[in-house]
């Protein structure tokens, strides 16, 4: 069930190329002209989201022909091995099993036992039966952990502001630079605050050094390793470093080696976000995600959302030669948004190695940036209008605002149509005399057009509506994998820097032999160490 070998010389490939040849050369303005029927064409409803790709560069012959590379992929039969629980993360020996945290009364025994906890754990918080070590209710949590352990959660945590407990505060840790703990436990109070440290080895650097000084803070005031156990919570499999910590069993949550870190959020690395807006509402997400897993298993290939959103990265990536794709929320509840994503698309299909270990001859993922609107029309909007360079953009947006207030949502919205329409089709020469505009700036106002943007529209933001949005992402990095043939739940490209790292520390301001190095590094260790 793997895809053609040499995927560019493969018949599907080929026509595409063909294909991308003549159209390149047509403008967006054209094929709207051409088609009156195109939002229709191209869009599609389900569950209550609107995906318009309309204003993509495409037409109905690259609909079918990309459809077509989706067969010769064979994207059935992958969805099927993973859904199976096969280890299709060759590299690793796993299996890729993240759907089964949604999976409701169909999960298996060990996720539903670890959910039990997870909820009765969080309401012994939020009850107050859960007290510090003076006696004190819980006021603040703060998560600690880094990728994976802090980018779901702190982006679905900020999503959800709207639904938040008021009488508890989360925050999160995740860089060791000091500048990031060290002001956040200045404005807490140790007898009323809980950690939560999440790293599933309790091995990994950054986490385990901002953990150490958390607990060094708590016990300056405590006197007293006693008050650990009601202090600090782990999500980790290491009970023996976890006990050494004086973390209690009781308080130590599992996830397992078929979750992979940046598909966790489902797991009990969710237990940040759950805190913040209830078990009630992290249920709810959980069902959004499961609805979209049930589209994503079942809805025919030209009605598939997240097999949609990959085929057109990859025709933009691969026959347009785009190299980034902007990913533009108009929420700010979605701030965080393009910064999950970076990790999730990017880390996961960031690679040039196939299933084969042979080197790919096409490039595979974009880099994945954005901001939200409005923020970002005020600072590299101007780019994308006259840059010269090709950016596919993601717009999102909500019909109803989490947060409502007279008049900003329908500007909000209309600087998100706006936006669009203008990347799409631009302005004219004519458009710009007729506006009366002078013709010595006549040069400086014309916007070529035919940026290609997908528009997603949700009908608010939600536990349930996020939930739908993550996964249908999830299940599109899923398709370019195997479109591309690449295995996406590695990431050895983190590992270098990691292990470099571990033996560069030795020799910042010590003594060491650093003649193994280049003289790059030798000269700023010499730098470094020069006081």
């Amino acid at each position: 069930m793997t895809l053609i070998p040499n995927l560019p010389h493969s018949p599907a490939w080929q026509a595409l190329a063909t294909h991308a040849a003549s159209l390149r050369q047509r403008h967006l303005r054209q094929l709207f002209a051409e088609d009156a029927q195109r939002f229709a064409r191209f869009s599609r409803q389900h569950d209550g989201l609107l995906l318009d790709f309309s204003k993509q560069r495409i037409d109905a012959d690259t609909h079918r022909l990309l459809l077509n590379l989706a067969a010769a992929a064979n994207i059935d039969g992958w969805r099927q091995k993973m859904l199976a629980g096969e280890a299709i993360n060759h590299t690793e020996g796993r299996a890729v099993r993240h759907v089964a945290l949604r999976a409701g009364s169909a999960a298996p025994a060990e996720v539903r036992i670890v959910l039990e906890r997870l909820q009765a754990c969080c309401e012994s918080i939020h009850s107050g039966a859960w007290r510090g070590y003076t006696g004190e209710r819980i006021t603040d949590v703060v998560n600690i952990g880094i990728g994976g352990s802090d980018l779901g959660p702190r982006m679905a945590t900020r999503a959800l502001a709207a639904q938040q407990q008021p009488d508890l505060r989360v925050h999160f840790v995740a860089n060791v630079d000091g500048a990031d703990i060290a002001p956040l436990l200045a404005g807490l109070n140790p007898r009323t605050t809980l950690f939560i440290i999440a790293s599933k080895t309790f091995t990994t650097q950054e986490t385990l050094i901002n953990a150490a000084t958390a607990r060094a803070w708590l016990l300056a005031t405590a006197d007293n390793e006693t008050a650990i156990a009601r202090h600090f919570v782990a999500i980790s499999t290491a009970r023996e470093r976890t006990r050494a910590f004086g973390i209690a069993d009781a308080n130590v949550f599992e996830f397992w080696d078929w979750v992979g870190g940046r598909f966790s959020l489902w797991s009990a690395i969710g237990l940040s976000l759950a805190l913040a807006v209830g078990w009630h509402q992290f249920e709810q997400l959980l069902a959004g995600a499961r609805a979209m897993d049930e589209h994503f298993a079942s809805a025919p290939a030209a009605d598939n959302l997240p097999l949609t959103l990959a085929l057109l990265t990859l025709w933009n990536t691969d026959f347009l030669d785009a190299h980034t794709t902007a990913v533009l929320p108009y929420s700010q509840s979605l701030e965080r948004l393009p910064a999950y994503l970076q990790q999730l698309e990017m880390e996961s299909n960031g690679k040039q190695t196939d299933r084969a270990g042979q080197r790919l001859a096409v490039t595979t993922n974009p880099i994945v940036w954005g901001e939200a609107g409005t923020n970002g029309q005020h600072s590299f909007y101007q780019l994308l209008h006259q840059g010269g360079q090709l950016i596919p953009c993601d717009f999102i947006a909500l019909r109803d605002s989490d947060f409502p207030l007279p008049n900003h949502h329908r500007s909000l919205l209309a600087n998100c149509l706006a936006q669009s329409a203008a990347l799409a089709f631009g302005q004219t020469a004519e458009e710009v005399r007729a506006a009366g505009v002078a013709e010595t700036l006549l040069p400086y106002k014309l916007f070529p057009g035919n940026q290609p943007s997908t528009t997603l529209l949700l009908p608010t933001l939600n536990a349930y509506t996020l939930g739908q949005l993550l996964v249908l992402y999830e299940h599109k990095v899923f398709c370019l994998g195997v479109l591309w043939n690449i295995n996406s739940f590695d990431q050895w490209g983190v590992e270098l820097g990691k292990t470099l790292a571990g033996r560069l520390e030795p020799l910042i301001a010590t003594e060491g032999d650093d003649s193994a190095f280049d003289s790059s590094t030798r000269g700023l260790l010499a730098a470094l160490n020069r006081r």
